[in-house]
């Protein structure tokens, strides 16, 4: 067997395997040998058949199968052999003269090289981490929010500022039909909460969309539009009231703290503040993370420059799934597809620079550290180790999780990375400031 490589391009290359009639030849031997002993054909013993008779029935489909296994072993080796780093899987070219009457074949296979590149982790200041606060409005918000939560409900007749409404809103024609409950602080100005001041249940109010609320989205939570509907919606709607509610605020004082947090845990507002602001940093963390590695990788993408080998990707694409797929939705699907392959590629560099393998230790460990944050969110703060590592094994133990976990895993492995490697402006917001920036990114 012979085995060379015609390099067309940096990103293109043909690899010709030439199969000699030695190569295959004991292979298809021993599986016609096999098949004459098992062979129940009329008029012979079985283990009798004609060798002849059995080269007519099987022969071709025999050669065929081990020429094919032959060339996808060599195919394997060649490419670990010349440490090749391919794009797709190798594509087969068809040769028009081809028969299985020779006794030795030629095969061709097209490569898709990747790419050499280099890359630049300056990112100067056009990639920022936001380290975000819980600044004292919020503190403050949330203080409320405790407060109306466990305070005294009672009904009432009339409405009056600070009152909670329930009712239905409704519209036909958009098909909405949804039971909400509001504060008339939820309202954008007066006007709107004007018109509910001194009604009663069962009294309707008729509504426009178009500035009820100070942001669009609240629409999708009291009128159950969707998210594409709800961005500029200008729509009359009813409001019919079946229910008028006033809640007493909850004192901040021992019994709530206890009740809350549990005995002797918390005990003054002053605590209280400050349990809120560390909880609530903890998760906006996470959150800002989240969207620095967005960041870096957004900019890896569009300011790390080198070519892929387009045609041959589009070719494969039309083969590579479970349906084919025509030159143009192969085209289609590859322009889709290109930013993703290109990060792949950029990270796929930067695993193998810097050797940020997962281990499976390290899988183990993260696996239980997200455990252990979930027991705890049930009150289960002190699980005992062997509790979790049954867990573990029980979660690792399913190779759809393990890919799952691997792949976060390696996603906070990146992070760290970026974090250490990376340079970039950092930048201290409010959990308001940092959600409007996302919006206009």
């Amino acid at each position: 067997m012979n085995i060379t490589k015609e390099q067309i391009d940096d990103l293109n290359a043909i690899v010709t395997i030439e199969v000699a009639k030695e190569d295959y030849t004991e292979k298809v031997e021993k599986v016609l040998a096999d098949y004459r002993k098992n062979a129940n054909v009329p008029g012979f013993r079985k283990g009798n058949v004609p060798m002849s008779l059995i080269k007519k029935q099987y022969g071709l489909a025999v050669l065929s199968d081990e020429v094919n296994k032959l060339l996808q072993e060599s195919l394997n080796n060649f490419l670990t052999e010349e440490k090749l780093d391919i794009l797709g899987n190798p594509l087969p070219k068809v040769t028009e003269d081809f028969s299985w009457d020779s006794d030795s074949y030629k095969f061709e296979f097209e490569l898709g090289l990747s790419p050499e590149f280099e890359l630049s982790l300056k990112t100067g200041k056009k990639v920022t981490k936001h380290n975000i606060i819980a600044d004292k409005a919020m503190i403050d918000q949330q203080i409320e929010s405790i407060k109306t939560q466990y305070g005294k409900i009672s009904p009432k007749e009339e409405i009056e500022e600070g009152d909670d409404v329930h009712g239905t809103f409704t519209n036909e024609e958009k098909g909405i039909d949804k039971k909400t409950s509001l504060k008339l602080s939820a309202l954008k100005g007066k006007r709107n909460a004007n018109k509910f001041l001194g009604k009663k249940a069962g009294d309707v109010i008729s509504l426009n969309t178009k500035g009820l609320f100070e942001d669009d989205h609240d629409l999708i939570k009291y009128l159950g539009v969707s998210h594409d509907d709800a961005h500029g919606l200008e729509i009359d709607v009813d409001f019919t009231i079946t229910e008028v509610t006033s809640t007493q605020p909850a004192e901040l004082n021992q019994e709530l703290f206890d009740r809350l947090f549990g005995e002797g845990k918390i005990s003054s507002e002053e605590e209280l503040r400050n349990f809120i602001k560390e909880d609530a940093e903890k998760q906006f963390a996470t959150q800002a993370d989240q969207q620095f590695l967005n960041d870096i990788s957004e900019y890896l993408i569009e300011n790390t420059t080198f070519d892929l080998p387009a045609e041959f990707l589009k070719k494969w694409l039309q083969t590579a799934g479970e349906k084919q797929l025509s030159a143009e939705e192969a085209t289609a699907e590859y322009e889709r597809s290109e930013k993703g392959l290109r990060y792949q590629l950029i990270e796929g560099k930067i695993i193998r620079d810097n050797n940020l393998q997962i281990t499976f230790e390290e899988l183990k460990a993260y696996t239980g550290d997200l455990i252990k944050g979930q027991m705890a969110q049930f009150g289960q703060l002190n699980p005992s180790e062997k509790e979790v590592e049954d867990i573990v094994a029980r979660v690792l133990s399913n190779q759809e999780e393990v890919r799952r976990l691997s792949d976060q895993s390696m996603s906070q492995k990146m992070m760290n990375f970026f974090k250490e490697n990376a340079t970039y402006g950092e930048k201290e917001v409010t959990y308001e400031e940092f959600i409007k920036n996302s919006i206009k990114a």
